[in-house]
């Protein structure tokens, strides 16, 4: 790594410790708005384990989601972002 890199690189970290403490805001903020599984579910109209089954998880899963203990992540979270905005098309799909 030269001498120009290093320097960059102290440089970030220093700022970021800057905005850790509060000194300093972050030039961007980035927030993740989690889908709700439970108004998805109740929108397709259909029971925890109809749901759980239809997308391939457990009730356990599902049940850990809907109560706020855990969080979708990956392609579970993006499968729940298309029922809300597309519930027929979801339910078309993956009940064919």
């Amino acid at each position: 790594m030269n001498d120009q890199l290093f320097q960059q690189l102290v440089s970030s970290i220093k700022e970021g410790g800057t905005i850790l403490r509060g000194k300093k805001k972050a030039s961007r903020q980035r927030t993740h708005q989690w889908p709700d599984a439970q108004s998805v579910r109740e929108k397709l109209g259909l029971t925890q384990s109809q749901f759980a089954g239809l997308i391939g998880i457990s009730i356990r899963t599902l049940q850990n989601w809907e109560q706020g203990h855990r969080r979708p992540e990956g392609t579970a979270r993006a499968l729940l972002r298309v029922a809300e905005q597309h519930p027929q098309a979801v339910l078309e799909a993956l009940h064919a």
